[in-house]
């Protein structure tokens, strides 16, 4: 167990690599209750979920989902996001666990004005991920009805307990993810094990995501960079209309200085967030992929050097390590 934002979090349960590859190969499942929600409901919900999320949170259906950010006047990242649209005036985001207390003043600080409830849900979820090529089978066998597709969102009884079930993910696999009554959860938990889901921990958690090239907030993205950079730019709207838009297109009209780039370790041994890129640039995530069987990782690097195939070299704590520019993902499933 590990501490982590307030909650005390499973960090491994067999072990990391057992774990990752069970949801690379069969279906692991993930504890992570400690994601927060805010629903907006009323009929401002869609005016203000414009005005703080990057994305183009009109173009979501009812029962659809979409990544977005939530940006400072000067384009740097409060947080990413998911927006699902449970109904026409009725939305529910889900944010990091060390940002959620922040994210919720951010959208009551902007409502002003506006017809529009802002309601903390944290408590009255735990979430479950279901991750995996067999994910999606183990929670219709438990499942009322079919499950909803890839980026959607439905209600749904699952082994006797109401849930909302999302087409997402943190993993890089096909799965849901499953948000229920905290009374309902172990339950449902102990139906999943059942079925022959693997239990799995934050550090598998780590590891599958980084192959995606997935970002973790506080690594990869923070207030202190904007999403051009990041390479977020796909979902940051033109036009203004959101809260740092006009420093989102001016970092798009002047073009980075750096790159958010994935790469592969060249020699032995993984590299760490902080280790800092000969000639420039610094590591922001660094793991050992179980996958691909070679350190993998996200760093920032000088733009002229972000491209695929450069070479760079990472000081690893006083050791100079190899590395490659690769495309995303790093693993394709």
């Amino acid at each position: 167990m590990s501490p982590f934002a307030g909650w005390e979090m499973p960090l491994r349960y067999e072990g990391v690599i057992a774990e990752h590859l069970a949801v690379r190969t069969t279906a692991g499942v993930f504890d992570v209750s400690h994601m927060g929600q805010i629903e907006t409901a009323g009929p401002d919900a869609l005016a203000l979920l414009a005005r703080v999320c990057s994305n183009d949170v009109a173009a979501i259906a009812i029962g659809g989902a979409q990544y977005g950010l939530l940006l400072a006047a000067d384009g740097g990242v409060l947080d990413d996001v998911f927006n699902y649209r449970l109904e026409a005036g009725r939305y529910l985001t889900i944010t990091n666990a060390a940002n959620h207390e922040r994210d919720l003043a951010w959208f009551r600080e902007h409502s002003g004005g506006l017809d529009v409830e802002v309601s903390d849900r944290a408590s009255d979820y735990a979430m479950i991920a279901v991750q995996g090529p067999l994910a999606r089978e183990m929670v219709q066998a438990l499942a009322s009805a079919p499950l909803p597709e890839r980026m959607t969102i439905a209600t749904r009884t699952l082994d006797g307990a109401t849930a909302l079930v999302a087409g997402t993910g943190y993993t890089g696999e096909d799965g849901v993810e499953l948000l229920v009554d905290p009374a309902a959860a172990v339950g449902l938990w102990h139906a999943l094990l059942r079925r022959g889901a693997t239990p799995a921990g934050l550090a598998a958690r780590d590891t599958l995501r980084t192959e995606a090239c997935y970002h973790l907030y506080g690594n990869d993205l923070s207030t202190e960079r904007g999403p051009i950079e990041a390479g977020l730019g796909w979902c940051c709207r033109s036009g203004d209309g959101y809260v740092g838009a006009e420093a989102v297109a001016a970092a798009r009209a002047a073009a980075p200085e750096e790159k958010l780039v994935p790469f592969i370790v060249l020699d032995r041994g993984p590299a760490r967030a902080g280790d800092h890129v000969v000639g420039g640039g610094v590591v922001t995530s660094g793991t050992f992929s179980p996958s691909l069987q070679t350190g993998i990782g996200l760093a920032y690097l000088p733009a002229a050097r972000a491209t695929v195939g450069h070479e760079f070299e990472i000081d690893v704590r006083g050791k100079l390590r190899r590395a490659q520019v690769e495309r995303r993902p790093l693993l394709k499933v």
